[in-house]
């Protein structure tokens, strides 16, 4: 199973891992820390030599009840930052974490190689066509809602049977325009509680069926620390064990803050599969 990102053939049957770079001041682990060029530089160095294959840039906050950012705003905080890692590492390859069909189209234009989309196109029906139009791999996220309200709506009759049909409508609708490399991203912690963010989990090997790419983002959220009742700056642990149950049901791309740990479990899981 491959993607094509910049006209070089990504290999996905060993996973892959995607770091995670926030230019967000409000995001619920590391808002506000790349606060310069030099730090920004620094932590994506350190992420590509730990092994990480993408570089996942995000200026809109995700978290639940995050404030809502201008498109001009979230351009702004992002185009500066694509030219500096672009120029600095020619050969990165960059995903963009947006809904927006025109930031993915400046980004793209800038540099960056793959979308990564938390609405699967709900938030921007344009985002879909511009997808196909760029010609890059796309990550389509579950989620009920938007940021500001998702989580008044984690009602579910069957959480994963209502997932596996809105994912085989979108994979039908990006599909039909145009899109060749589609990756599936559960969406833990959006518009889910803890309770069924674990039933997701344990179910995660339904999503094959699909016959597309997993991408899991579990890292350092609530649904770890809560249980824990900890904090994010304590769920490193916690997310190794999610991440290495992930991958033992077949995730290909695992996104991080810790690229070096993310890593180590998947040099160990691939253990058990030694002929993989």
């Amino acid at each position: 199973m491959t993607i094509n990102c910049k006209g070089k053939l990504i290999d996905l049957t060993i996973p892959k891992v995607m770091g995670i770079l926030n230019l967000t001041p409000d995001s619920f682990y590391d808002g506000g820390v790349h606060s310069n060029d030099s730090i920004i530089l620094k932590h994506v160095e350190k992420m590509l030599t730990d092994g990480a294959t993408f570089i996942d840039v995000g200026a809109y906050s995700s978290r639940p009840k995050a404030k809502h950012i201008s498109e001009a705003e979230e351009l702004q905080r992002l185009l500066p930052v694509l030219n500096l890692l672009t120029a600095t590492f020619p050969d990165i390859l960059i995903s963009i974490d947006t809904f927006r069909s025109e930031v993915a189209k400046k980004s793209i234009e800038a540099g960056a190689c793959m979308i990564n989309d938390i609405s699967a196109g709900n938030m921007d029906h344009q985002m879909l066509d511009t997808v196909a139009k760029l010609h890059v791999p796309y990550v389509m996220m579950h989620m009920k809602g938007t940021p500001q309200d998702m989580q008044q709506h984690a009602t579910y009759e069957n959480l994963i049977n209502e997932m596996l049909f809105y994912f085989s409508e979108r994979i039908a609708a990006a599909k039909a325009s145009g899109i060749i490399d589609i990756i599936v991203d559960p969406g833990f912690g959006f518009s889910k509680t803890t309770a069924q963010n674990y039933e997701l989990l344990k179910h995660l090997d339904s999503f094959k069926m699909l016959d597309k790419p997993i991408l899991v983002g579990i890292s350092r959220k609530s649904m770890i620390y809560k249980p824990l009742n900890t904090s994010a700056s304590e769920a490193l642990n916690g997310t190794t064990v999610l991440n290495t149950l992930g991958l033992q049901q077949g995730v290909a791309i695992l996104r991080v803050h810790d690229v070096k740990e993310a890593m180590e479990c998947i040099a160990l899981t691939q253990q058990l599969n030694p002929e993989s």
